[in-house]
């Protein structure tokens, strides 16, 4: 298994405390790749830009990818565009939130 298929597996396992649903779920998370030298970067975004878990949610998925057995470092792309909607949720998001 790749270290991205790993990573984005692990990804479901962080949370957002303010929504009690994964990020991965919610749709956060925009791209995963590493490099010829096992780094890592996730690009996401969070719900909005002033979103006050921003800290606990980075270092969540910080933790999660540099527990992956392989993984050099990890880097966070945090990015605004596109902008996070609502519609990005899974079905499976939606339903945890009462909006399916």
């Amino acid at each position: 298994m790749s270290l991205v298929t790993k990573a984005g597996a692990s990804l479901f396992e962080v949370i957002d405390p303010e929504l009690g649903v994964n990020i991965m779920d919610l749709g956060l998370i925009y791209g995963i790749v590493s490099d010829d030298d096992d780094n890592v970067t996730v690009r996401m975004t969070l719900t909005t830009p002033g979103c006050p878990m921003h800290d606990s949610i980075t270092r969540g998925v910080k933790r999660k990818v540099n527990g992956i057995e392989g993984v050099n470092d990890v880097n966070v792309e945090l990015v605004w565009e596109p902008r996070w909607t609502p519609e990005k949720m899974s079905d499976q998001a939606k339903k945890m939130l009462g909006m399916g």
